[in-house]
């Protein structure tokens, strides 16, 4: 599943990287990391601001890093369909 990433500091713990599923209309199809900006799906006004490259990812991960639960909803909704 295509991805894009983004680190929450954890007060007191490790940081995390929480996953997000581009937006449909996310006009950088090809990112190589050199982009400014994403559109997310779970949000019609957030984003992830200078984030890294788009990359494939399972949707089953390890503890430290995760898939936004609204992106689940949003994949889960469109496997339905």
């Amino acid at each position: 599943m295509l991805a894009v990433s983004e680190r929450v500091s954890e007060f007191g713990g490790p940081d995390r990287v929480i996953l997000h599923l581009p937006a449909v209309d996310d006009e950088c199809d090809e990112c190589v990391g050199d982009c400014v900006f994403h559109a997310i799906a779970c949000s019609s006004e957030y984003g992830i601001v200078l984030p890294s490259p788009m990359c494939d990812v399972p949707l089953d991960l390890d503890h430290s890093h995760g898939w936004c639960v609204d992106c689940l909803a949003v994949i889960a909704a469109a496997a339905g369909s």
